[in-house]
């Protein structure tokens, strides 16, 4: 099991820690190095940063939102800074939900999300093989656009620039079952937002039809610490977060997972709660039995024992959500390469 570094999205601004976690993680020979975005700050510009200041590190996208950008723009992203960094670039992608699509995006959250998200995969791969011009029928990516609105004139292209590989790793955050399946057949890996190893049961299904040497990456916050009450409000916090505002209340597929991995009553108080304004009782809603599992918290011995458990299942690569260089380095230290 390889390691990664997660370094998140900005809050209110750059984070000045995160160059120099992203060396320290290097040094100590980590796999890769992950941004994201959310509503602020993007998933491109901070990596670029990164990528100048590193030499080896793997550069990840977990993940840059569909709704953002074109396919072909988000190719283009992906192939530039594949070339800028020596071919160092791993593309993740997620579609987000209608809450921040529609609110933030200003675009139609798609009715066929599967469908939706195999079309945008599909330009990035033609993009990225460059064996002709981009030339799909879509239902919401069609290349050249067909619409009623169209002028007509729109013509097929090829990328001018050669992308560095045409088989530069393309992996998806998805969270519904369905949408996890049609996973490992058009990516290279999954970036489960949510990863217990003690309940393998909840993907077995859709991770059933994995191809040989699919990467299975989640993210988890780890902190070394002798107080683990204390250690986990930091992921209870997130949790709230996620499941309470991250989505509406009819619709929120981060509650619906926490639902399916067995703690839906707990689930729904906790959406419930934030969206009545009450965000502190709901990050003290979130049951400390979910937060350890998907985390890894508490003092060297109890990570050490716990991460057997990470390394038995069929995760090929944990991310980690470490806010200090001494976690990095007991990580390190607990899963030599």
């Amino acid at each position: 099991m390889r390691l990664g570094l997660a370094l998140g999205y900005w809050g209110r601004g750059p984070n000045p820690e995160h160059v120099p976690l992203a060396q320290e993680a290097e040094r100590l020979g980590y796999d890769s190095v992950w941004t994201a975005e959310s509503w602020g700050s993007d998933v491109f510009t901070p990596l670029t940063w990164i990528a100048a200041h590193t030499t080896t590190i793997k550069l990840g996208t977990a993940v840059a939102q569909m709704a953002a950008r074109s396919p072909t723009t988000t190719a283009m992203h992906a192939l530039t800074l594949d070339h800028l960094s020596g071919g160092r670039m791993m593309l993740g992608l997620g579609l987000s939900g209608p809450q921040v699509v529609e609110g933030w995006y200003g675009r139609p959250f798609p009715k066929s999300p599967l469908t939706a998200t195999r079309e945008y995969v599909d330009v990035v791969r033609q993009v990225l093989r460059r064996e002709g011009p981009v030339e799909v029928d879509g239902r919401f990516h069609s290349h050249p656009y067909t619409g009623p609105d169209a002028t007509g004139l729109g013509k097929p292209l090829k990328p001018i620039t050669h992308p560095l590989r045409p088989g530069l790793p393309v992996l998806l955050g998805a969270e519904g079952p369905k949408n996890i399946a049609q996973t490992t057949r058009i990516a290279d890996g999954w970036l489960p937002l949510y990863w217990s190893p003690t309940r393998p049961e909840v993907y077995e299904a859709s991770l059933a039809d994995a191809p040989d040497g699919f990467l299975v990456a989640p993210m988890a916050q780890v902190r070394v610490c002798d107080d683990i009450a204390e250690g986990l409000l930091p992921v209870k916090t997130m949790l709230g977060f996620y499941i309470g505002g991250m989505g509406h209340a009819r619709r929120n597929f981060h509650a619906d997972l926490m639902a399916r991995m067995g703690y839906e009553e707990e689930a729904r108080r906790i959406q419930r709660l934030f969206l009545e304004g009450r965000r502190e009782e709901a990050v003290l809603a979130v049951p400390d039995a979910f937060a350890d599992e998907i985390s890894l918290v508490g003092p060297r011995e109890r990570i050490a024992e716990r991460l057997e458990l990470w390394r038995k299942g069929p995760v090929t690569d944990l991310l980690a959500l470490a806010p200090d260089r001494a976690t990095l380095r007991v990580l390190a230290e607990l899963n030599p390469t």
